[in-house]
């Protein structure tokens, strides 16, 4: 049954993956109405799925894309800014292998990366010698040289949510759990039909339709304006597996395969080792992808051509696939395609328009709102100036003294808390951990326990300013405790939000 009500919108944006998100957060903050939805939970399909990197693209170099490693790289730098307790530098060590281009031209690859950088805050690349070094120690000891270079590592879950925090408290409506289920145009306005989980379904009225559906932007095309487009996407399955720690120190590894390919292997979580990623085309997508286990072969035989010991596959302890949707420039294989985005209108200037978002990536969702926005002005007479990229995302205001500072402020507040739990918060939430402890002052005054230092206290957070839903909303997407909390635990998590629904 469809309500009769018919709320009015100048946005309505279809997806919050981290472009839909992006785009709802800077729309909101010029002043528009914006209402953002999702057939399922936020970031939760491909942004939830990366390999948690913000980067410039080294590899691009190779393709001559260098305006998008300088629109990359200029986006690094800003959102370390906005959100400095989820982004943070991550070095990187490359082994040489005589299969690779010979030193002296990956140095002057590496001297081209951080002259594109323009002033990063980030370390120079550099030439190391790995033989006797704790970047070599686990390595072979064919492995003799190399190279390091920094880029930054993220959760791509939580950059996504706080964007759509963000858009929220700016006044944006946030629905997910709930499916465009038609549209049509009506003089200067899109009559849409959204419906719920439940089945149930409610009209509303939007100036512009924003297709930000990822891997199923095609699909969304077809079923609003009749046809795909010219436009095209390819899909690619990239997996990841986490394993238990494969080396000391902080630093990760790019590791370049015989086959051409790169994988990485970066220190996640403290206590393990994040390996990704592979390709694998896909023709249509995938609501919840799963890894094939010839991926997880092929990423541990990648990690025992470099290291002393590869894993086992029986060693996976977490694993996850996403689908990359990538603008289909004609290149021949995945790693070839431009990670460029393209912006399709169908509308005409006395119409309302629907704009699809082709491709994209994670590190430069923030300058694509923009460009969206950009492109829309002729049906937005009077768009306030770009904005975001000065404002802290929540929690991001840490103050000059940073995350240490930060953590000082917890500590002394609370006392008798755990210093990693204290870290774990301060990580996840910034600024906002203190909204979560509340007047907690022990860890009994959290709740209970679910296991890996996940808190009643914290999971009641989620379910009321986070959209989380689910057991798997919170041991993956907000938080990564899932690696810690075992079956019972995730049982009494499940139970625990299964009460909390039938309280509301």
């Amino acid at each position: 049954m469809i309500s009769s009500s018919a709320p009015a919108f100048d946005l309505l944006i279809v997806g919050a993956g981290i472009n839909g998100a992006g785009l709802a957060r800077d729309a909101a903050g010029r002043g528009l109405k914006v209402l953002i939805v999702d057939q399922g939970d936020i970031a939760g399909a491909t942004s939830s799925a990366s390999t948690k990197l913000i980067h410039g693209g080294l590899r691009y170099l190779e393709h001559y894309a260098f305006g998008l490693v300088r629109e990359s790289l200029a986006e690094r730098e800003t959102l370390l800014a906005i959100a400095p307790h989820l982004a943070r530098e991550q070095r990187f060590v490359i082994p040489h292998t005589p299969a690779q281009r010979p030193r002296w031209m990956i140095r002057l690859g590496l001297a081209l990366y951080d002259g594109l950088a323009r002033g990063s805050s980030l370390k120079r690349a550099q030439a190391l010698s790995l033989r006797g070094t704790p970047y070599g120690e686990p390595l072979r000891p064919e492995f003799t040289h190399g190279f390091a270079y920094s880029d930054l590592a993220t959760d791509d879950a939580r950059l996504t949510l706080l964007n759509v925090m963000s858009a929220a408290q700016l006044g944006a409506q946030v629905r997910p759990r709930t499916q465009l289920v038609g549209a049509h145009r009506e003089g200067h306005e899109w009559q849409a039909v959204l419906q719920a989980a439940d089945g149930t379904q409610q009209a509303c009225t939007a100036r512009i339709l924003v297709n930000a559906a990822g891997p199923w932007t095609a699909h969304v095309r077809k079923m609003i304006a009749g046809s795909d487009g010219p436009e095209s996407l390819r899909l690619v399955q990239g997996s990841h597996i986490v394993v238990p720690r494969l080396h000391a120190g902080e630093q990760a590894y790019l590791l370049q395969n015989d086959d051409g390919r790169i994988a990485f292997v970066i220190p996640f979580e403290d206590d393990y080792s994040l390996v990704g990623t592979t390709e694998v085309p896909l023709d249509v997508p995938q609501i919840a992808p799963q890894i094939e286990a010839a991926e997880t072969d092929y990423l541990c035989s990648i990690v025992g051509r470099f290291f002393h010991a590869a894993p086992d596959p029986s060693q996976v302890v977490w694993s996850f696939a996403g689908i990359r949707a990538l603008y289909d420039d004609g290149r021949g294989s995945a790693s070839a395609v431009s990670r460029e985005y393209r912006l399709a209108v169908d509308g005409s200037a006395q119409e309302a328009p629907l704009l699809s978002i082709y491709g994209g990536k994670l590190t430069t969702y923030r300058h694509l709102a923009e460009r969206v926005l950009d492109r829309l002005r002729p049906w937005l007479h009077g768009l306030r100036p770009a904005w975001s990229a000065a404002v802290h995302l929540p929690g991001g205001g840490l103050g000059p003294r940073g995350l240490p500072g930060l953590l000082l402020e917890l500590a002394g507040r609370y006392p008798a808390l755990p210093p990693d739990l204290l870290h774990a918060l301060a990580r996840r939430h910034g600024t906002l951990a203190v909204r979560v402890l509340g007047t907690a002052q022990t860890e009994a005054d959290l709740g209970e326990h679910f296991g890996g230092g996940l808190y009643a206290a914290e999971v009641d957070y989620m379910v009321a300013h986070e959209w989380a839903r689910e057991a798997d909303d919170i041991l993956w997407r907000r938080t990564k405790c899932g690696l810690r909390v075992d079956a019972a635990g995730r049982a009494r998590l499940a139970r625990h939000l299964a009460e909390r629904e039938l309280v509301a």
